[in-house]
């Protein structure tokens, strides 16, 4: 298969998620509502890991307002935040790592998340989609977030053949072009959930198909 033509590739994920008229994925709702607030960011991130978008917001939405900042948030009991995270998944956990690291902030950046990506995955529970998405969401700098429904698509289609999610961010910085590595997150997440999934994909309904080779793909619709 020949290299993909992202333009093509774009204008027709683009022209599919405007004709779904679903909202877009929470964190980046909730990167609107609170206009890029790099803290609501990262908070929202946290909690989105294997959470629903549903409850990310919901639980976003409650956090941030007793807690609009990292000091503000280490005013609160552990109970409390506990509390306000719940029902996200691993609540406890991700409670926990937002105590941690809103104390990071206010000890080392003066109560400000930090715009640099060694700094922010040297933070408890901070892995490279989360940081990315802070980096793009709340600071508008160029990354590449890639989550399963990313590194999946990428190698199902041919376009980069990885391992993991990490190979696959460093491969797309390779290949894709700068415009398109803000966008790849939110078109090919909602475009995974559904009709590029895991199993039984809907490949009748695919609108980037002519650019797939269709790796793996054993059943589809």
């Amino acid at each position: 298969m020949s290299a993909p033509t992202w333009d093509d590739i774009f204008v027709s994920l683009e022209t599919w998620r405007r004709e779904l008229h679903e909202a877009l994925p929470a964190v980046t709702t909730v990167a609107a509502s609170y206009k890029r607030d790099p803290w609501a960011v990262l908070a929202s991130t946290i909690l989105s890991l294997r959470t629903k978008d549903d409850v990310t917001f919901k639980t976003s939405k409650a956090l941030l307002e007793k807690a609009p900042t990292p000091t503000a948030l280490l005013a609160l009991s552990a109970e409390e935040v506990e509390r306000l995270a719940y029902p996200a998944g691993f609540y406890r956990t991700k409670a926990a790592n937002l105590l941690k690291i809103a104390a990071i902030i206010k000890s080392q950046y003066g109560g400000a998340v930090p715009a640099d990506m060694d700094a922010l995955l040297a933070m408890p529970g901070v892995g490279r989609k989360t940081a990315n998405l802070v980096i793009t969401e709340a600071f508008d700098m160029d990354g590449i977030c890639v989550d399963i429904h990313v590194h999946r698509i990428n190698n199902r289609a041919g376009w980069v053949k990885t391992r993991h999610p990490e190979q696959t961010e460093m491969r797309l910085r390779d290949i894709l072009p700068r415009p398109y590595w803000k966008r790849i997150n939110d078109l090919l997440v909602q475009y995974g959930q559904r009709v590029c999934r895991p199993v039984s994909p809907f490949c009748s309904k695919c609108v980037i198909k002519k650019h797939c080779e269709r790796n793996g793909v054993e059943r589809s619709r």
